[in-house]
C-alpha cells in the first residue's frame, strides 16, 4: 500500500490528510521559505513569523506569497519576553494552528528552498507535532549547500548576507522573514541556473 494512503487513515486534521494526497504527483514549483524564531531549539522555541514565495520556471511569483506573524503570546509571556514585535508588526497575524494550516496549504508538494532550510523544516515539524500532524514530506534545497557544491567548498558555511554579497543582492533595511525569503529566492534563481536545476 502506498505510504501516503496508510498515513491518510490516521486521525490527522483534515488539512493534513489533504496535504498528504498532494504527493501523488510531482511538484511543479519551488517554495522559498524563511522563518523567524525565538531561538534555535525546535523542542523549546517557537516560530514568530514566516515568509514564503513561489518560484515557477525562472521567476519569483510575487502574487503567490505567504507572510504572517504567529501569535505566540503565551510562549513569550511564559519566557518573560516582550511581545512588542507581534504588536508592532504590520504583517497579517494568525494563531499558530491557523498559520500552519495556511502554510501547509500554500506549500503543497512544492520543493522547499531556504538558507539552512533543515532548521526551518525542523521548527515547522515541531509545531506540526503540536497539532497531531506528521512531518513535512517535501524535498528541500539549501542555498548554502548549493553554493558550496558549485564552488567545491566543503569546509565553510556561508551566511545569507555572505551569499547576497557574493551575488550582489542588496540588503534591505526591513528585516523580516519575507524579505529574507525574497533574497533567498533571488539567490536560488542564480544558483539554480548555474547548477542546471530545472
Amino acid at each position: 500500500m502506498l505510504d501516503w494512503l496508510k498515513n491518510i487513515n490516521k486521525d490527522y486534521p483534515e488539512f493534513w490528510k489533504d496535504y498528504l494526497t498532494k504527493f501523488e504527483s510531482r511538484p511543479n514549483r519551488f517554495v522559498v521559505l524563511s522563518t523567524e524564531t525565538s531561538g534555535l531549539n525546535p523542542d523549546k522555541d517557537v516560530i514568530l513569523s514566516v515568509g514564503a514565495f513561489s518560484v515557477i520556471d525562472d521567476s519569483i511569483v510575487i502574487k503567490e506569497s505567504f507572510e504572517t506573524v504567529l501569535l505566540q503570546y503565551k510562549y513569550l509571556q511564559d519566557n518573560g519576553l516582550s511581545n512588542e514585535f507581534i504588536i508592532e508588526s504590520k504583517m497579517m497575524k494568525m494563531p499558530e494552528p491557523d498559520a500552519l494550516e495556511a502554510l501547509v496549504k500554500f506549500i503543497g508538494n512544492s520543493i522547499l528552498v531556504g538558507h539552512h532550510i533543515n532548521f526551518d523544516v525542523e521548527m515547522l515539524n515541531a509545531a506540526l507535532e503540536r497539532l497531531d500532524c506528521g512531518r513535512l514530506k517535501n524535498e528541500a534545497l539549501d542555498v548554502d549547500v548549493m553554493y558550496r557544491k558549485l564552488t567545491d567548498i566543503n569546509d565553510k558555511q556561508f551566511s545569507l548576507d555572505d551569499l547576497c554579497e557574493i551575488y550582489k543582492i542588496p540588503k534591505s533595511d526591513r528585516n523580516s522573514s519575507s524579505e529574507d525569503a525574497y533574497r533567498i529566492g533571488l539567490l536560488f534563481l542564480k544558483l539554480k541556473s548555474r547548477l542546471g536545476i530545472k
